[in-house]
Protein backbone atom coordinates (compact mmCIF):
# COMPACT_ATOMS: atom_id res chain seq x y z
CA UNK A 1 0.00 0.00 0.00
CA UNK A 2 3.05 2.22 0.27
CA UNK A 3 3.86 4.83 -1.71
CA UNK A 4 0.42 6.24 -1.36
CA UNK A 5 -0.81 9.06 -3.38
CA UNK A 6 -3.28 10.96 -4.43
CA UNK A 7 -3.94 14.81 -5.88
CA UNK A 8 -6.16 17.40 -4.88
CA UNK A 9 -7.24 19.65 -7.39
CA UNK A 10 -7.23 23.71 -6.48
CA UNK A 11 -4.83 25.67 -4.63
CA UNK A 12 -4.30 24.64 -0.60
CA UNK A 13 -5.43 26.69 2.08
CA UNK A 14 -2.95 27.60 4.67
CA UNK A 15 -2.90 26.75 8.24
CA UNK A 16 -2.33 30.19 9.32
CA UNK A 17 -5.93 31.39 7.72
CA UNK A 18 -8.31 33.33 9.49
CA UNK A 19 -11.37 31.92 7.64
CA UNK A 20 -11.70 28.32 10.25
CA UNK A 21 -14.76 27.19 8.18
CA UNK A 22 -12.59 27.32 4.84
CA UNK A 23 -9.63 25.47 6.88
CA UNK A 24 -12.54 23.55 7.69
CA UNK A 25 -13.65 22.93 4.64
CA UNK A 26 -10.01 22.08 3.21
CA UNK A 27 -9.20 19.21 5.64
CA UNK A 28 -12.24 17.38 4.57
CA UNK A 29 -11.82 18.01 1.11
CA UNK A 30 -8.32 16.38 1.63
CA UNK A 31 -10.14 13.81 3.95
CA UNK A 32 -12.32 12.55 0.67
CA UNK A 33 -9.92 12.81 -1.75
CA UNK A 34 -7.51 10.31 -0.02
CA UNK A 35 -10.88 8.11 1.16
CA UNK A 36 -11.63 7.96 -2.38
CA UNK A 37 -8.13 6.16 -3.19
CA UNK A 38 -7.28 4.28 -0.15
CA UNK A 39 -8.49 0.80 0.06
CA UNK A 40 -11.33 -0.26 1.98
CA UNK A 41 -10.13 -3.30 3.67
CA UNK A 42 -6.47 -1.25 4.47
CA UNK A 43 -5.53 -0.35 8.16
CA UNK A 44 -3.95 2.78 9.16
CA UNK A 45 -0.27 2.46 8.81
CA UNK A 46 1.51 2.62 12.41
CA UNK A 47 5.34 2.79 11.27
CA UNK A 48 7.03 6.07 10.77
CA UNK A 49 6.44 7.55 7.31
CA UNK A 50 7.23 10.10 5.88
CA UNK A 51 5.02 12.94 3.37
CA UNK A 52 5.61 14.64 0.09
CA UNK A 53 3.74 17.23 -1.26
CA UNK A 54 4.10 19.19 -4.49
CA UNK A 55 2.02 21.99 -4.83
CA UNK A 56 1.81 23.03 -8.92
CA UNK A 57 0.46 25.85 -9.28
CA UNK A 58 -0.04 28.97 -12.06
CA UNK A 59 -0.37 31.75 -9.51
CA UNK A 60 1.61 31.34 -6.71
CA UNK A 61 0.01 33.05 -3.30
CA UNK A 62 0.91 30.76 -0.68
CA UNK A 63 4.50 30.22 1.67
CA UNK A 64 4.86 26.78 1.72
CA UNK A 65 5.84 25.80 4.97
CA UNK A 66 1.99 26.94 5.52
CA UNK A 67 0.89 23.71 3.07
CA UNK A 68 1.88 20.62 4.96
CA UNK A 69 -0.23 20.58 8.33
CA UNK A 70 -3.95 20.76 7.37
CA UNK A 71 -3.03 17.92 4.72
CA UNK A 72 -1.59 15.92 7.58
CA UNK A 73 -3.98 16.47 9.69
CA UNK A 74 -6.38 15.26 7.36
CA UNK A 75 -4.96 12.25 6.67
CA UNK A 76 -4.65 11.31 10.46
CA UNK A 77 -6.74 7.38 11.42
CA UNK A 78 -7.00 6.70 7.63
CA UNK A 79 -2.85 6.58 6.60
CA UNK A 80 -1.91 6.54 9.76
CA UNK A 81 -3.14 6.37 13.46
CA UNK A 82 -1.39 10.13 13.75
CA UNK A 83 0.42 12.44 12.37
CA UNK A 84 3.10 11.99 15.14
CA UNK A 85 4.27 9.38 12.62
CA UNK A 86 5.87 11.02 10.06
CA UNK A 87 9.46 12.21 11.07
CA UNK A 88 9.98 13.42 7.26
CA UNK A 89 8.26 16.07 5.37
CA UNK A 90 8.95 17.41 1.86
CA UNK A 91 7.26 20.32 0.61
CA UNK A 92 7.64 21.88 -2.53
CA UNK A 93 6.40 24.56 -5.36
CA UNK A 94 6.57 24.22 -8.77
CA UNK A 95 4.89 26.34 -11.18
CA UNK A 96 3.02 24.39 -14.28
CA UNK A 97 4.11 27.57 -16.70
CA UNK A 98 7.98 26.39 -16.55
CA UNK A 99 9.70 23.95 -18.25
CA UNK A 100 9.15 21.05 -16.43
CA UNK A 101 11.25 17.98 -16.36
CA UNK A 102 9.30 14.95 -14.91
CA UNK A 103 11.37 12.44 -13.79
CA UNK A 104 8.32 10.18 -11.69
CA UNK A 105 6.37 7.92 -13.97
CA UNK A 106 3.49 7.57 -12.11
CA UNK A 107 0.21 7.64 -13.16
CA UNK A 108 -1.37 9.84 -10.79
CA UNK A 109 0.59 12.85 -11.29
CA UNK A 110 0.61 12.43 -14.88
CA UNK A 111 -2.95 12.91 -14.15
CA UNK A 112 -2.65 15.95 -12.30
CA UNK A 113 -0.61 17.44 -14.62
CA UNK A 114 -3.38 17.16 -17.36
CA UNK A 115 -5.60 18.71 -15.51
CA UNK A 116 -3.80 22.35 -16.30
CA UNK A 117 -4.52 23.88 -13.16
CA UNK A 118 -3.58 24.08 -9.80
CA UNK A 119 -3.90 20.94 -7.72
CA UNK A 120 -1.24 19.56 -4.84
CA UNK A 121 0.64 15.60 -5.33
CA UNK A 122 0.72 14.13 -2.42
CA UNK A 123 2.49 10.82 -1.70
CA UNK A 124 3.26 8.72 1.75
CA UNK A 125 5.84 6.59 1.72
CA UNK A 126 8.18 4.84 4.08
CA UNK A 127 10.15 6.93 6.27
CA UNK A 128 14.13 6.79 5.42
CA UNK A 129 16.37 5.10 7.91
CA UNK A 130 15.92 7.62 10.76
CA UNK A 131 19.93 6.90 11.65
CA UNK A 132 21.24 8.13 8.62
CA UNK A 133 21.90 11.54 8.44
CA UNK A 134 22.21 13.03 4.44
Amino acid sequence: MLPFEFIIEGPPVSQQTRRRAKLREWKRLVREEAESRWPSEAIPHIEQLMIKITYFYDEDLMDVDNIPKPISDALNGLVYHDDEQLTDNYTRKRNLTDDLRVENRSTVLASGLSLGTDFLYIVIDEAPNQKVID
